[in-house]
């Protein structure tokens, strides 16, 4: 009876898996902070897509680790840079049985680990920054890409993108803006997983964790852009926030259940603290109940399994 009066339930096609993928690795490559999480080779990141839409998840947001950064973040541009290679494989894995997504974004590229160009005096150039979005996005959507993800909070930058798409053919990629991404102390592991070369932090340009009001004013400035779907990241953290944006809006909300969200739980559970499965599912349906649509999570094909 439980089970039948159950007001919210999760559901595989609702799960995204952020995936890396590392340039000139032979075998994947662990990361520390994350046990379970590795940074994959081409052929284990294909593998991993297939295992994706056997599962029976939604999609695959893509992250590239380049061998090379410089300080304008051309791997991210390059036809050839290992994000959208990458894209081609899982495109040529599994074609359409699975969204794939990438991140837009330069930190993965730049050699100062910002999410944008630099100016003469070490500020990130929010203009100069949407020019390279722009391209980023033309170079994902050519590849193959069905969604890109801005993420870098740069102002403009899903109009940018989606008039740079419009301009190149690519009508139908859509866009799940990093609409609310919060400056926050959780994304440790994930620096890691991607060898961010960041010194300091993104205050500049990510939101203070004090302020919800300014996350609905991010939220309407992205749909007036045209974003077709919008994100809040942390997830845990902000539950409240995800509430009030998926009341706000009629377009799809995602939430990223981050890096340090899945440590803490993983590391909680390797000590014996607390069940690791219950948590995993009962961390996921929070999210879930307080509005999200979709959820990216790196549990996410162990806990489709688990579902179906």
């Amino acid at each position: 009876m439980r089970r039948m009066v159950a007001e919210h339930r999760l559901h595989p096609a609702e799960l995204i898996l952020p995936a890396f993928v590392r340039e000139g690795v032979s075998e994947p490559v662990p990361v520390s902070s994350m046990p379970g999480v590795v940074q994959h080779t081409r052929d284990t990141l294909r593998k991993a897509a297939a295992e994706a839409v056997e599962a029976g998840i939604g999609g695959i947001m893509l992250f590239g680790v380049p061998e090379h950064k410089d300080a304008t973040g051309s791997a991210g541009t390059d036809p050839d840079g290992i994000l959208q290679v990458a894209i081609r494989d899982v495109k040529a894995e599994v074609g359409d049985d699975l969204i794939v997504m990438s991140d837009l974004c330069l930190d993965e590229f730049t050699d100062h680990g910002h999410c944008g160009v630099l100016d003469s005096e070490g500020r990130v150039d929010n203009d100069a920054t949407l020019e390279r979005y722009a391209e980023m996005a033309r170079v994902q959507a050519d590849a193959g890409v069905h969604v890109v993800g801005p993420s870098g909070m740069m102002d403009g930058q899903v109009g940018v993108v989606r008039a740079a798409l419009d301009a190149a053919g690519h009508q139908d990629v859509s866009i799940l803006a990093y609409t609310v991404k919060y400056s926050s102390a959780f994304y440790g592991p994930f620096r890691e997983a991607v060898a961010s070369s960041l010194r300091g932090d993104r205050k500049t340009y990510q939101q203070d964790p004090a302020n919800a009001r300014e996350a609905l004013r991010e939220l309407a400035l992205d749909l007036a852009e045209g974003a077709d779907m919008v994100m809040v990241k942390p997830a845990l953290p902000y539950l409240d926030v995800l509430h009030r944006v998926a009341e706000s809006v009629d377009v799809p909300v995602a939430a990223y259940q981050i890096s340090g969200e899945y440590a803490m739980v993983e590391a909680a559970a390797a000590n014996g603290w607390i069940d690791r499965d219950a948590a995993i599912l009962e961390t996921l349906t929070g999210v879930k109940r307080a509005g999200a649509n979709m959820i990216l999570t790196y549990w996410a094909t162990e806990v489709a399994r688990r579902l179906r």
